[in-house]
């Protein structure tokens, strides 16, 4: 999968279904001209990373007895941004603390990874220890460090099995998870890391599997399907991991992941991770986790740095209003939604024709155009992402600071985790909703639901309030 380029030729018709609309006239970056900064920390998706059978090779560092091991790493710069409560409320614990191996350590340090949070704190000691895990914990504040950690720390590489499986909804999900692993395991000398979803070549996965793979991270029903046809080995796996558990024990995938769990061995670890927990997940618990520790970083369900905004609108004011926050907000890279994959593509197309261009990704686009899409976009080379929830679940774009809500959601679920997408690991984010008379009810309802504010829009936004520049690292507002 080769780079796009910003400087490529115009596009404004939907013909090739691609996802990525160029606008002629303006800056490819949109609003506010330049290209968003990416932090250091970010983790980059490789451009080969479909299927996950494209990794760098292992690191095999050698460090001599009293040597400072790390003085050698490379470290990306420090993370100056302001962030919130919810990911600094520590116990002051550090990730040394926790006897992981040296090497695992080393890739943890060069992800810019300092110290743990919250739920890692909470999660990677009872991991370690084997025991089933139930964690709650919101949006951005580092679960995939949570359980990536502990799961790489017991592999054992002189076996060549699969010994640890993540399984999670959606296939940029799975792509973003398995880089994340693949990173932080590259100095521990051969971990074999494969993302499998569907919509790619199960021939390549079945040869992939031929080899060895000490974990796979995957979707539900690519995975099963392995398992079903005897190609993925999963008798000696030790710890499987639920990431955005309640949607995948909602009633789309619960069947699968019982299917799934039925070919384990009963000595099995399981951790389930979410936000949001409902009955399903309890039932499901109940059933198979023993004993679980519990775990719930959730007092409040909304990011502490994420500022909520309404606009009421009718339908037919919507574009103008999304060209005056344009032309009015510093985004940085925002996200905006939309409740259907159509209304997705024809706002895309309104948005580039007002001269901004910007990527657009839904379920219903083939697979090569999605995870183009998604590695661009995460890679700064557009501003503005137009999307469905398909991009609600986990996916951690550090650069994003705006999420529009073009078309309110109906669920406060839905939008705990659209609003989630900015704000990550504790730094600041705006959100800002769209509300037709139509809507008014939802955004009460989701207001009590969540035990939040969503206030009224005012002319003039402080940029102090999503704006990493306005702020020191000790939280304070810079004045321009």
């Amino acid at each position: 999968m080769s780079t796009a380029r910003t400087e490529s030729h115009v596009i404004l018709g939907l013909s090739n279904q691609n996802g990525q609309l160029r606008a002629s006239g303006k800056p490819a970056g949109g609003p506010g001209g330049g290209s968003p900064q990416q932090p250091a920390s970010q983790v980059k998706a490789s451009s080969t990373i479909n299927n996950g059978s494209s990794q760098p090779a292992p690191t095999n560092t050698v460090i001599k007895p009293g040597d400072d091991w790390k003085k050698n790493l490379k470290v990306p710069p420090k993370d100056m941004r302001m962030r919130t409560s919810d990911v600094t409320a520590t116990k002051g614990n550090e990730f040394e603390d926790y006897c992981l191996k040296r090497e695992l350590l080393m890739g943890i340090f060069e992800m810019g990874w300092e110290k743990p949070s919250p739920i890692q704190e909470e999660s990677i000691p009872i991991a370690l220890s084997g025991r089933d895990i139930l964690a709650r914990a919101k949006n951005g504040t580092g679960k995939s460090g949570a359980y990536l950690i502990p799961l790489l720390e017991r592999i054992d590489l002189k076996k060549d099995c699969i010994q640890a499986m993540v399984i999670v909804p959606t296939r940029e999900l799975a792509l973003q998870v398995s880089q994340i692993c693949i990173q932080v395991s590259k100095h521990m000398g051969g971990v074999k890391v494969m993302a499998t979803t569907g919509g790619t070549n199960l021939r390549d996965d079945i040869m992939r599997l031929d080899e060895t793979v000490h974990v796979v991270i995957a979707t539900p029903g690519r995975i099963l399907d392995l398992i079903k046809k005897g190609v993925a080995k999963v008798s000696q796996v030790q710890m499987i991991v639920l990431d955005e558990a309640d949607k995948l024990l909602s009633q789309d995938f619960v069947l699968m992941m019982e299917e799934t769990l039925s070919f384990l061995s009963k000595q099995r670890q399981i951790l389930l991770y979410s936000a949001t927990f409902p009955i399903s997940v309890q039932k499901f618990m109940n059933s198979h986790l023993q004993k679980p520790y519990e775990i719930n970083l959730m007092e409040e369900l909304t990011l502490k740095g994420v500022t909520q905004y309404y606009a009421y609108v009718t339908e037919r004011q919507k574009v103008h209003c999304l060209n005056t926050l344009f032309s009015r907000l510093q985004i940085n890279q925002s996200i905006i939604f939309c409740n259907s994959s159509q209304r997705v593509e024809l706002l895309a197309k309104k948005i580039s024709q007002l001269g901004y261009s910007c990527f657009y990704i839904h379920a219903k686009m083939r697979q090569e155009h999605r995870n183009r899409v998604f590695h661009d976009f995460r890679n700064g080379l557009c501003r503005n992402l137009v999307c469905t929830d398909l991009f609600t679940r986990g996916i951690d774009i550090q650069a994003v600071n705006v999420v529009i809500n073009f078309d309110f959601p109906k669920l406060g679920e839905t939008y705990l985790h659209r609003i989630g997408r900015s704000g990550r690991f504790g730094h600041l984010g705006l959100a800002i909703n769209l509300i037709t008379y139509d809507d008014r009810f939802n955004l009460k309802g989701i207001e009590e639901q969540l035990g939040t504010e969503i206030k009224p829009i005012p002319s003039s936004i402080d940029k102090s309030l999503y704006v990493a520049e306005y702020h020191s690292e000790s939280g304070e507002a810079v004045k321009p």
